[in-house]
């Protein structure tokens, strides 16, 4: 019992950390890892699933084992992993400034500052290419930056934490559909997905509890979420749409190819103010889901390590 309520005060001051200080600028604990991971990948990368499989297992293991030595630590270690887990903050601040700099005219420095968060080819974007760029990703990372990592946490402590963000930064580095990445990557993509099934879910609950707007937010997701490439994307993007009247998706330049994504939601595509509105609403989700962790963690049954 005590044990888990120190991991639940843990939690509770991580969240705070991320709200006050949002992600250092340098030597985040997260990117020494994907240096960490890209390195080793340049060694060990093979035409390969199996390979592939190995190599996911290994770094989500390590993650999960540092996570896991955190929370031996107690409250203060486990605060550790879950600041280092989170990224919400730094997600929403982002999200302001490119709504800052459209509203100043700056359509150069607005495609610059997307450029940060997405995959997609952003240099000849458009205010609502922008806004739709910076919505859909604020919408899949409140799942994958902040809800998923607490419902981790609510569910394993600091281990499921630092487990969770391994995954996830794993699929951000190898999860692709390149040639290079095909087979090599596919672990680490399913491994992703299914650590992000139950909160994409959760969050889809907040986004319409937290909007005001739970009838066309659930309208939205049962109409168009499947349509999503991804099992989880689909449904945060979907959320977001029908809560904000607004729609995602379509015509979408990578790297390695165009991809045609399904339209999501039935009003106009965003502009500056509805990325204001998509921050905000991220923003009340992810206290939310915090709230939630903490509460779960901490009076949760004896079942839970």
């Amino acid at each position: 019992m005590h044990h888990r309520r120190h991991q639940a005060l843990g939690i509770a001051a991580g969240a705070i950390a991320d709200a006050v200080f949002a992600d250092p600028q340098r030597g985040h604990p997260v990117a020494l890892f994907g240096s960490a991971v890209a390195a080793s990948e340049r060694r060990l990368h093979a035409d390969s699933t199996p390979r592939g499989a190995v190599f996911a297992a290994g770094w989500i293991g390590a993650g999960s084992l540092v996570g896991l030595v955190a929370g031996v630590v107690g409250a203060a270690g486990t605060a550790a992993a879950a600041f280092t887990a989170l990224g919400g903050t730094s997600l929403c601040r982002i999200g302001d400034q490119i709504a800052d700099t459209l509203d100043a005219g700056d359509i150069d420095g607005a495609r610059a500052l997307v450029a940060g968060l997405v995959g997609r080819d952003t240099t000849t974007l458009d205010e609502a290419g922008i806004c739709r760029a910076a919505v859909e990703s604020i919408a899949e990372n409140t799942s994958d930056a902040a809800v998923a990592p607490l419902v981790w946490g609510a569910a394993a402590g600091a281990g499921g934490m630092l487990g969770y963000r391994a995954a996830n930064t794993l699929d951000a580095m190898v999860g692709y559909r390149s040639a290079r990445f095909q087979r090599f990557g596919w672990a680490a993509a399913r491994l992703d997905d299914a650590a992000n099934l139950v909160p994409a879910r959760l969050t889809a609950v907040l986004v319409a509890a937290a909007s005001g707007r739970p009838a066309d937010t659930w309208r939205t997701v049962i109409r168009d979420a499947g349509a999503h490439p991804s099992p989880n994307a689909g449904v945060v993007e979907a959320a977001f749409a029908g809560a904000l009247g607004i729609s995602v998706g379509g015509r979408t330049v990578y790297a390695h190819g165009v991809e045609d994504r399904p339209a999501l939601g039935d009003g106009p595509a965003p502009l500056a103010a509805d990325l204001r509105a998509a921050v905000r609403l991220s923003r009340r989700v992810q206290w939310a889901s915090a709230a939630l962790a903490v509460g779960v963690r901490s009076y949760s049954g004896r079942y839970l390590p």
